[in-house]
């Protein structure tokens, strides 16, 4: 039955996403926040697409801690679920991404409408450049910026190196960081086919107000609270 379930979800988020590819391709000429309300329509469907045919649903911890103005968000990265999920449980925000995903059939020509930061990890200083020059642009549009300072989805139980960038723009620009853990990777492992079902668990840290904090400072609270949240978080697997 969990074969059949997640066979019918791809086959769902395939039809689903070249619609919303081809729909997001018409949004050029609209502003960039109107651009991003209609496109992640395409989020809020596969996330509901999840819950009806995966049995994957959610919860959220810690709402009251987002600030109201801008912010950097710096969360786990453990599966493709919070990728699609986060751009709708907060405020607009601009996702730094890996340059390739806009390379992607349908996927990639409708992200490139969400004002991404795209990014060439292989690049070094020039990344991290790219990410302030281009952040901080995002920021004063409006938007938040997320990053998965793992850089890659790391397996439930396990953490990556953190990543430098965001703690970096923060330190440029002064903007406040929002740590967030979560437990998908349990429901929706990387790589595989088969998903689970099962309640995520979404955890939204205190903001650290980054004003007068160098990077490497900013980064070792992000990753200590994230890590620690992680160990406190219940399973997310039924049964």
């Amino acid at each position: 039955m969990i074969v059949l379930r997640c066979a019918l979800f791809e086959l769902a988020r395939l039809i689903a996403t070249v619609i919303f590819s081809l729909i997001a391709l018409g949004t050029f000429p609209f502003s960039a926040l109107t651009r991003y309300r209609i496109i992640t329509v395409w989020n809020r469907v596969v996330v509901w697409l999840a819950r009806l045919l995966l049995g994957i649903d959610y919860r959220i911890l810690g709402r009251e801690n987002l600030p109201s103005r801008p912010a950097i968000v710096m969360a786990k990265h453990q599966s493709a679920w919070e990728t699609i999920a986060l751009p709708i449980l907060l405020p607009p925000l601009a996702m730094v991404i890996k340059r390739e995903l806009l390379k992607l059939p349908f996927f990639g020509w409708g992200f490139a409408m969400l004002s991404p930061i795209a990014i060439d990890r292989r690049a070094g200083k020039e990344a991290l450049r790219r990410i302030t020059e281009q952040g901080r642009q995002r920021l004063e549009q409006g938007f938040w910026v997320l990053i998965f300072p793992e850089g890659t989805r790391v397996a439930p139980g396990h953490r990556g190196r953190y990543g430098i960038g965001g703690a970096w723009l923060a330190a440029h620009t002064g903007a406040p960081v929002v740590p967030i853990a979560h437990n998908a990777g349990e429901l929706w492992p990387r790589h595989a086919f088969l998903r689970y079902p099962g309640t995520i668990t979404v955890s939204i840290g205190p903001v650290i107000e980054t004003t007068g904090l160098k990077a490497g400072e900013i980064n070792a609270r992000v990753e200590a609270w994230i890590e620690g949240e992680m160990a406190r978080l219940p399973p997310a697997r039924r049964g």
